[in-house]
């Protein structure tokens, strides 16, 4: 059968899966060699990395699934088209220790294998740079960090912009190999990234909690056998539906004994502390099948632990059976959205006749795909085991007198209050120690391009630092963004006294309450006056504007023009403009000479002179108080001598 146009069921690296899962790390090791040979050194590498990382891991619950790696020579990856490596993802959910155990873990791989180059993100993008934001280059940000940040021997590699501009990934591993040293992080963020990580494995261990439950016997057998398989068991408990639900009310897999004859073991499990709290925190009523102590007994509360997770175990077992069966799982619904974003269903509604054969289809291609086989295996992998231990003899005499270990103490899940305020004041000290940096950096910091200081001695001032300013705020600091205040002019807090502020704008008010009276009439007299074009000499005909719309917009403007050229020559604002190799008029000398000579005058007017007076004037007329003109050159970074008031000027 023909397979759907231009598409493929891959794994979740395939460069195809463009949306990142929001609760995933993804992570890839580039051996030096793989810039230069093949892959034939990569499998011996993968399995030294794996027996080291054994004893770190083989006590660790993971709250999804483990740590893995897998080499991947092949094309068409997320992480590289060409270069041979070893790569991996790690669903973490709720438990973000997870995330940063695994940091710890390449962290530590790095260490142990020195001609390394490791690279790790999540769906926010290299999150390491996010853990140490405050301490970053300017320059550095989500578009211009692709392929710069790496893990290397131990330490936070970037690769500058100055010697890369736009790296790809082959270009920026073989200068991380070549010029290590240059591309080292600062020690600021290296010490930002080893806080968070410093604790590790410890941490990781004091993550998990053991409890106390009672189960069914088949229970006990697997989580005896498996421990691991708690986190399939919360999972499957945590994320329940409708459907799932159905097999927790016949418990036919790990409740075969029925109510009256089954009977409850207790034993020990371990667990992370989030998945403890997803059991605890969920209200749960016990099927009707499963046999529960009364309420008053003290075993109750091991009890209802106890069903929870057998109830988890029960719907994660019969999904994961029926789905292993067909085949599907996250990596047929991948395939799925990959179909209808490329518009395979044409728009069709989902349910309708035409709908359904082209799903079929799909599913028939998708089954004789190999990530049918795939995605088979993963699905029924612990369904296997379960079957595997379950057919070995068992009883419950086997967990009957058997020292078990009490709970432990579950009061950080309610006095968390105080380690969140701790992490909020360490952060909000973090933030503070940022701004105290810059605004010294502001303060010795000098201004190359934008202008000069706003703390320079007045008698240096220079009026035509004025329309070098202005130049330079306009065609450097102006962006597509909008325009950019610069970081070094001179911030002063304001002191707003709201309650004065409110009774000079009431007296305002109140002192205008006479022209309340106006007319509207009048209003709408003077408010169209200035609108009315049609009765102008050079007014346009209606006929022309009908025939060519671009030549009536053309004879509009040239006419508008004219209307306001014909007005403007009784005023004297023509005069009011210096032109070329001309003074600027004293001020005693007036306007005596507005209307002597009313000819056009084509001299060119000295654009830098006219914005350097127009300010002055304005800053002159403010007589000391802030306004317009002194609010524009300071956030330019300049800031004027007051006139001296004492002698006149």
């Amino acid at each position: 059968m023909a397979a759907p146009p231009d598409l493929d069921p891959s794994s979740i690296f395939s460069e195809k899966h463009s949306r990142l899962p929001d609760d995933t790390v993804f992570y890839a090791i580039f051996p030096d060699f793989s810039l230069t040979s093949t892959a034939a050194s990569l499998h011996s590498l993968h399995l030294q990395i794996l027996q080291t990382l054994t004893p770190l891991t083989s006590d660790y619950i993971w709250q999804h699934q483990p740590f893995s790696l897998s080499p991947s020579p092949k094309p068409s990856c997320l992480c590289s088209n060409h270069l041979p490596h070893l790569h991996g993802h790690l669903r973490v959910g709720d438990n973000l220790d997870d995330e940063w155990f695994t940091v710890f873990l390449l962290f530590h791989i790095s260490t142990v294998f020195p001609d390394l180059s490791i690279r790790v993100w999540d769906s926010d993008g290299e999150f390491l740079l996010i853990e140490a934001a405050f301490h970053l280059p300017r320059w550095l940000n989500p578009q211009t960090s692709s392929n710069r940040v790496f893990i290397r021997r131990g330490k936070v590699h970037i690769v500058p912009r100055h010697r890369l501009r736009n790296p790809n990934l082959a270009e920026a591993l073989s200068f991380v190999v070549s010029f290590g040293e240059e591309s080292v992080a600062a020690e600021a963020v290296q010490a930002a990234v080893r806080k968070r990580i410093e604790e590790y494995p410890e941490k990781a261990r004091r993550n998990m909690h053991r409890v106390r439950v009672r189960v069914p016997a088949a229970v006990a057998q697997v989580l005896s056998q498996e421990p691991c398989l708690v986190a399939l068991a919360v999972e499957g408990f945590y994320d329940r539906d409708i459907d799932t639900m159905k097999y927790a009310a016949k418990m036919e897999r790990f409740l075969s004994r029925g109510r009256e004859e089954e009977e409850l073991v207790c034993i020990s499990v371990k667990m992370s502390r989030a998945m403890y709290a997803q059991l605890v925190q969920q209200t749960f009523q016990a099927p009707k099948c499963y046999p529960m102590p009364n309420r008053s007994d003290s075993a109750y509360v091991e009890a209802e632990l106890g069903m929870k997770i057998a109830c988890g175990l029960e719907m994660m077992y019969q999904h994961r059976r029926k789905e292993g069966s067909e085949g599907k799982g996250s990596t047929w619904e991948a395939f799925r959205e990959s179909l209808e974003r490329s518009g395979y269903f044409g728009g069709l509604l989902p349910g309708s006749k035409e709908y359904q054969r082209l799903m079929q289809n799909a599913e028939e291609y998708y089954r004789s795909s190999a990530s049918f086989s795939r995605a088979s295996e993963m699905m029924s992998a612990p369904v296997r085991r379960i079957d595997e231990i379950l057919a070995l003899p068992y009883s419950v005499d086997d967990f009957k007198c058997v020292d078990v270990p009490p709970s432990d103490d579950d009061s950080w899940l309610y006095n968390g209050e105080d380690e969140l305020n701790s992490e909020l004041l360490e952060r909000q000290k973090e933030m503070e120690l940022y701004d105290l940096k810059h605004k010294k950096t502001q303060k010795s910091k000098e201004q190359d391009n934008v202008g000069p200081s706003s703390s320079s001695n007045s008698d240096a001032f220079n009026p035509g630092d004025i329309a070098k300013t202005m130049q330079a705020f306009v065609e450097k600091v102006s962006s597509y963004k909008g325009a950019e205040v610069p970081e070094n002019r001179n911030l002063k807090d304001v002191d707003l006294d709201a309650d004065c502020f409110f009774k000079d704008v009431e007296s305002m008010m109140k002192s205008h309450g006479g022209e309340e009276g106006r007319s509207d009439d009048d209003i709408e007299e003077g408010s169209s006056s200035d609108l009315d074009f049609d009765d102008s000499e050079d007014g346009i005909d209606g006929a022309e504007l009908s025939e060519d719309i671009e030549d009536g917009e053309d004879t509009f403007m040239h006419s508008y023009s004219d209307a306001l050229n014909e007005e403007l020559k009784s005023t004297t604002l023509e005069k009011s403009f210096v032109r070329a190799n001309e003074q600027a008029p004293k001020k005693d000398e007036g306007t005596s000479n507005a209307a002597e000579d009313m000819e056009e005058d084509f001299t060119p007017v000295d654009v830098d002179v006219n914005l350097v007076k127009s300010l002055l004037d304005s800053f002159s007329s403010q007589q000391g108080l802030p306004g317009p003109a002194s609010n524009l050159l300071g956030l330019m970074g300049l800031q004027l001598p007051q006139e001296d008031k004492k002698e006149g000027k």
